[in-house]
C-alpha cells in the first residue's frame, strides 16, 4: 500500500500549529508499520533556506487551473525514511512567514490541490490513498470526484480526509468556481459546494473524500452537533457512516522528560525526586515567592476565550486565594493578555505571567510544575495535556474533544485515574475541581501515584498509526 500525505505544513520544515507536528510524526509511525507513505506541502518560503539546500530537483510541469497555465516543481528529501516532496512556484508560496491569510488562498490551495494530482500522475510508482488534512488540501478529493484532472491513472485513488479544527472552513465567494477553480457554477447552485450562499472547501471534501476522520472519538461526535460543528454538523451527520474519530498522539522521542535539554534537572519515573528540583529552579526563575511545598499550576496555553480564559479570569480571585503558585506562558488577544499582566501585579508573589512564544520556558513549565490547567471549552485533541502527563504534571482539564479521551478523572474509591476533569463550562465548576486536586497533592503517597500513572501512559504515535491503516485496509482491503 503507498499512502501520499497531502498537508499545507510538516515538521521539521515549517509549522505554525497542530497540523504541522502531525504531518511530521504520523507518516513515520506509517512507515514504522510497514506502510509505504510520502508527503507532499508547497515549496514555502518560510522554509529555512540552510534546508532547502538540501532539496534535490526531481521534475516540472505546467497546471490548468481554470483559464491559468502555472508551472509546478517538484523538489524531494529523504527525512527519517520518508520522502519529503515539496511543490514550487513563487507566485503563490513565496510569501515571506505567510502559509495562510492571503486574499488568494483559494487560488494558493487549489493549485497546490491539482498540482498534488499532476504530481501523483509523473511518479513512477502509484499512490492508492491520498491522506489529505485540512481545508487547504480539501479541493483534492473534489478534483478527483468531478474528474477534472484529465487523468485516467488516478481513477483508482481512493481519499481520506482529516479535519483537524472544523472551525476553519476554506469560506470563499462564489465567484470563484469558474474563474479560480475551473468547476461549473452548477455544482455550488445545486448546493454540492455551497453552504450559506459562499463556497465551503471543507464541506465539499466531506462529500467527496472516500473516508473522513477526525483527530480524536469525542470530537468527532462534537462536530456533528450544532454547538460544535460550526454550520457542517448536520453535513457531518449526512455522512456520519464514513467519519471516525483517532486520537493524536505525541513524538515521545522529542517530549521524554529522561533527555529534554530543556529541563534543569532530566528525570523518569524511577528518578521521580529530580522532578522536585525543576520546581525548585522553575519557582527563582520566575521570581515567585510561595513556598516550595505549594502547588505549582501552569497554563502553556494560546490566550483566547475558547481555551477557556473568560472562566479562568472569572474564578482568578478565588483561586489565588489558595495555597498555590500560578504560571501562565502564552500569547492571544490582548484584552486577556493584560488582563493576566493587571492581576501579576496584584499577586506579585504568587503569579507569573510571560507573553510570549517560548518553547524552552513551556517544558520548563511541562517538568517542574505539579498541574497543568486546560478549561477549554472546544479542543479538538490537545497536546499540552499528553505532554504534561509523560512529564508527570497532572492534567486538570474540561472533559470536551481530546481532553476527554485523554485525561480520565482521579477516582477516590478505587485510585484510578490520571488527572482531573469538569463537565460544566463555567468558573464554578473548574474551581471546585482544582480544589479536589489540590487537596489530594497533600496526600504524597496517593499524588506520587497518580504521577507515575501518567508518565506510564502511552501517547506516541503507534496506537494512532495502527488505527489509520486499519481505515485505509477499509478502502483498499486487498492491500492490507
Amino acid at each position: 500500500m503507498n499512502i501520499l500525505f497531502a498537508a499545507s505544513e510538516a515538521a521539521p520544515y515549517v509549522k505554525t500549529g497542530g497540523l504541522g507536528d502531525v504531518a511530521g510524526a504520523l507518516p513515520r509511525a506509517l512507515k514504522d508499520r510497514g506502510i509505504e507513505v510520502s508527503i507532499v506541502i508547497p515549496l514555502h518560503e518560510a522554509i529555512p533556506g540552510e534546508l532547502k539546500e538540501k532539496f534535490s530537483f526531481v521534475t516540472s510541469f505546467f497546471v490548468n487551473l481554470a483559464w491559468r497555465k502555472q508551472y509546478c516543481g517538484v523538489f524531494k528529501i529523504v527525512h527519517q525514511g520518508v520522502n519529503y516532496y515539496f511543490l514550487d512556484n513563487e507566485y503563490y508560496f513565496k510569501r515571506g512567514e505567510s502559509l495562510y491569510g492571503c486574499f488568494d488562498d483559494a487560488e494558493r490551495y487549489s493549485f497546490f490541490s491539482l498540482s498534488v494530482l499532476e504530481m501523483i500522475n509523473q511518479l513512477e510508482k502509484p499512490v492508492d490513498i491520498i491522506h489529505c488534512n485540512d481545508w487547504q488540501t480539501a479541493m483534492i478529493p473534489v478534483y478527483l470526484k468531478l474528474k477534472l484532472h484529465g487523468r485516467d491513472k488516478l481513477r483508482d485513488i481512493r481519499t481520506l480526509f482529516t479535519i483537524h479544527n472544523i472551525e476553519y472552513q476554506g469560506v470563499f465567494g462564489r465567484d470563484i468556481m469558474e474563474d479560480v477553480l475551473g468547476i461549473s457554477i452548477n455544482e455550488f447552485n445545486n448546493g454540492f459546494m455551497e453552504h450559506n450562499r459562499a463556497v465551503n472547501f471543507m464541506k465539499s471534501a466531506i462529500h467527496c473524500a472516500d473516508k473522513i476522520t477526525t483527530v480524536s472519538p469525542t470530537y468527532a461526535m462534537e462536530i456533528q452537533t450544532p454547538e460544535h460543528g460550526f454550520g457542517l454538523d448536520g453535513v457531518l451527520r449526512y455522512e456520519s457512516g464514513k467519519l471516525t474519530g483517532i486520537i493524536n498522539g505525541i513524538d515521545t522521542s522529542a517530549y521524554n522528560p529522561t533527555k529534554d535539554k530543556h529541563l534543569f534537572n532530566t528525570y523518569s519515573a524511577q528518578t521521580i525526586e529530580n522532578k522536585k528540583k525543576n520546581k525548585r529552579k522553575l519557582i527563582k526563575l520566575l521570581n515567585l515567592q510561595q513556598a516550595e511545598t505549594s502547588p505549582l499550576i501552569a497554563m502553556v496555553t494560546r490566550l483566547a476565550a475558547h481555551k477557556g480564559l473568560d472562566i479562568m479570569a472569572a474564578a482568578i480571585d478565588e483561586l489565588l486565594a489558595e495555597d498555590v503558585m500560578l504560571a501562565i506562558l502564552g500569547t492571544g488577544e490582548w484584552k486577556y493578555e493584560q488582563f493576566l499582566r493587571d492581576k501579576q501585579k496584584q499577586y506579585p508573589c504568587k503569579m507569573s505571567v510571560t507573553i510570549a512564544f517560548n518553547d524552552d520556558l513551556a517544558r520548563k513549565l511541562y517538568g517542574g510544575a505539579d498541574m497543568l490547567l486546560m478549561p477549554s471549552l472546544s479542543e479538538p485533541c490537545g497536546l499540552a495535556q499528553m505532554i504534561a502527563l509523560k512529564y508527570g504534571t497532572v492534567p486538570i482539564v474540561r472533559e470536551t474533544g481530546g481532553l476527554k479521551d485523554t485525561v480520565v478523572p482521579y477516582n477516590k474509591y478505587t485510585g484510578q485515574g490520571n488527572g482531573f476533569g469538569f463537565g460544566g463550562y463555567n468558573a464554578c465548576d473548574m474551581l471546585h475541581v482544582v480544589r479536589e486536586a489540590l487537596a489530594l497533592y497533600k496526600d504524597n503517597k496517593v499524588w506520587e501515584k497518580l504521577v507515575l500513572t501518567g508518565m506510564n501512559s502511552d501517547f506516541s504515535w503507534s496506537y494512532s498509526a495502527k488505527e489509520y491503516v486499519k481505515q485505509y485496509g477499509a478502502l483498499i482491503p486487498a492491500k492490507v
